[in-house]
């Protein structure tokens, strides 16, 4: 019988990258509302209970839990606010602190707690919050600290632990050492839950579903929906699933008859259809203000607002495919619609049947309303919506698929629609020139007392080294610019500025990466930090080129994309990194003839839940990244190409 932890979700963007990260130890996982009674829990006999953080405080009530939680006997880990809510229940005492830690940290250890051991006393981990447990409760100690902050405590005799550091996701280097410890050698877990149980599982959960029903799925060509795709195969035979390809118009060069003729190998039958003119032109209804009143948008080609084109994007593909099947003959009501839908989608829309607190970081093309009522209607199956990407790619081998379909490099579903950064206007509010004034501070330290003090206050130890050398070589220059994209800054959306790093010379990668985890940090309107190759830029920007879903757009965004995948995939690089969007941007830097700049956003990740962008000389060949730098900016439209910075978080892994 398999051993069974029960992880109670605070709402935290994090919670199922806890849920993966204890399945991939061979631990069957339970996931619950923390608001779960005492008797539930007594009921499912768990062996350790695992508390998720959360974007709530402990003083505003409105997370509700039974304090009963840390007197059942049981080993408790509490992560980030689940670590909060232990100390505050003991009586200790939360704050929150003028300084946010929002980044990779680096943190010292007590090794002789059962927590740590066996690793090293400096650790670097993942930080996202404001509150901080500034005094432990009865019974508690402080076993790892982050300069004066408190990052872990511990009570052995009743063993609860908590963390205010992440150790799911892959930014703490030595996180899955921490569940270990805390299952195996805290719990007395053994781990005895495989995947194979959980293949057998999803086939069964399909064939339970379906019927006798067919089914239909939307097959981008990517990971996600090509395993989906298997995995219907095998649960109900191929003559019953209905394979659809749409092309929205957004797809990378070539990319649907790339799609056909790998799906093709692999004996799926794919409708392809070219639904472009029904994107550009596509509009739906969405829900606004506090009233939650229904308005319609406007064309999808005239649309500006991510939020928005994304919805419409997702409901046309939804109107499109309905469409399909009536011109197949077959009725509504006896096809269910299957989506390659993964665990992240579904969390990071704060889809509710994920989390009922859970902020939305972004509404994913298939979960948008539209889908949550098909799905209401249990019209919709998503059998890997308990899969996060690394397992589909084991889940997809293990059914026979080859590496160059398991292994493909993710592309979104809305498809570059969400790689061109649109706007009619500039984005320059109050902030703008204080913060492009702290900005130069930082790079050139001027008399500002308030500046350097807010500077000082922000930065580890570790780091006003580093900080002393960049101001002493003066090869760095800093800017902000006038557009917006989106992050994740603890456990909510930010939706801020993008800061420009350029330089004199050669650059100093070291210096540019401690710059772009420092300034998030320290300037909460910032989300993202980004290299500029080529020579400095000089002055201050505030104009933009006006940017809709025109074909022109999209047309050189595919260029600039297809240069790009060309050169990683010749140098090899491309197989060593898990994403690399392209993005198109509306500044273009003052260029005769030039429009729009576009930037390279590498991303190395496990989960995809966190992930860090690749380093030029370590990750990857800084000629290789000049080499895609000079021929891009070829285009004449191109004004600029820069490189990504940020981590995720403070920046998502996609700009919009």
């Amino acid at each position: 019988m398999s051993e069974e932890v029960a992880i109670l979700d605070c709402g935290a963007q994090y919670a199922k990258v806890i849920d993966r990260r204890v399945r991939e130890l061979n631990i069957k996982t339970t996931i619950l509302p923390v608001s779960v009674s005492l008797d539930k829990l007594k009921e499912g006999q768990y062996k350790a209970i695992i508390i998720s953080g959360g974007p709530e405080s402990v003083y505003n009530n409105v997370i509700q839990y039974d304090k009963g939680i840390f007197d059942l006997g049981v080993p408790v880990l509490g992560i980030c606010f689940g670590m909060q809510m232990m100390a505050f229940n003991s009586g200790g005492l939360v704050e929150k602190k003028t300084q946010r830690e929002d980044g990779q940290f680096n943190i010292k250890v007590d090794t002789t707690a059962l927590l740590f051991a066996g690793m090293t006393e400096n650790q670097e981990v993942l930080l996202t919050h404001g509150d901080s447990v500034v005094q432990v409760g009865s019974g508690f100690k402080v076993i790892a600290k982050s300069g004066d902050l408190i990052s872990a405590i511990c009570n052995e005799d009743k063993k609860l632990y908590g963390v205010q550091f992440h150790p799911e996701v892959d930014l703490t280097l030595n996180g899955q050492e921490v569940f270990k410890n805390f299952l195996f050698k805290i719990s007395g877990l053994k781990g005895n839950f495989t995947m194979e149980d959980r293949r057998a599982k999803a086939v069964s959960y399909i064939r339970s579903r379906v019927g006798d029903k067919k089914v239909l799925v939307l097959v981008s060509g990517g990971v996600d929906s090509t395993v989906c795709a298997a995995l219907l195969n095998e649960a109900i035979g191929a003559d019953r699933v209905i394979a659809l390809h749409i092309n929205n118009g957004f797809m990378r060069f070539n990319e649907s008859q790339l799609v056909e003729k790998a799906l093709g190998i692999l004996g799926v039958h794919l409708i392809n259809i070219d639904a472009s003119e029904d994107f550009y032109n596509g509009t739906t209804e969405i829900v606004t203000g506090p009233e939650k009143t229904k308005k319609k948008t406007g064309l999808l080609k005239e649309t500006v607002n991510p939020e928005e084109k994304r919805k419409i994007i997702g409901d046309t593909f939804m109107v499109v495919a309905q469409r399909e099947i009536s011109k197949l003959g077959l009725s509504v009501d006896d096809v269910l619609l299957a989506q390659g839908t993964l665990r992240p989608d579904i969390i990071e829309s704060g889809s509710p049947d994920v989390s009922q607190t859970a902020h939305t970081i972004k509404t994913h093309h298939n979960d948008t309303n539209l889908v949550r009522e098909l799905r209401t209607l249990g019209r919709v199956i998503e059998p890997l919506s308990d899969y996060h990407k690394d397992e589909v790619r084991k889940l997809g081998k293990a059914l026979g698929l080859p590496d160059s379909i398991v292994m493909r490099q993710p592309f979104p579903g809305p498809g570059l629609a969400v790689r061109i950064i649109c706007a009619t206007d500039a984005f320059v509010d109050d902030s703008f020139d204080s913060t492009n004034s702290f900005l130069n501070h930082i790079i050139k330290k001027t008399d500002n007392a308030d500046f350097e003090s807010a500077i000082q206050n922000n930065l580890k130890e570790y780091e006003k080294q580093t900080l002393i050398e960049i101001r002493e070589t003066g090869q760095t220059h800093a800017t902000l610019l006038p557009i917006k994209t989106v992050g994740v800054q603890g456990d909510g959306r930010s939706y801020n500025y993008l800061c420009a790093l350029s330089c004199s010379g050669e650059p100093n990668w070291h210096h540019l990466f401690t710059l772009a985890r420092f300034i998030p940090r320290v300037k909460h309107n910032i989300n993202r930090v980004v290299y500029v190759f080529g020579e400095p830029l000089k002055g201050v920007f505030k104009e933009i080129t006006a940017t809709k879903m025109t074909r022109n757009v999209i047309d050189l965004l595919q260029k600039a994309d297809n240069i790009a995948t060309e050169i990683l995939t010749s140098s090899g690089a491309l197989s060593k990194l898990s994403q690399v969007p392209i993005v198109l941007f509306p500044i273009h830097f003052g260029k005769p003839g030039a429009t729009h700049s576009v930037a390279v956003r590498t991303m190395i990740t496990n989960d995809f839940m966190t992930g860090r962008p690749a380093v030029p000389g370590q990750d990857i060949n800084l000629d290789t990244l000049k080499q895609i730098a000079a021929q891009v900016q070829n285009l004449p439209e191109v004004g600029r190409v820069v490189y990504d910075l940020t981590s995720k978080p403070p920046g998502t892994t996609e700009w919009e």
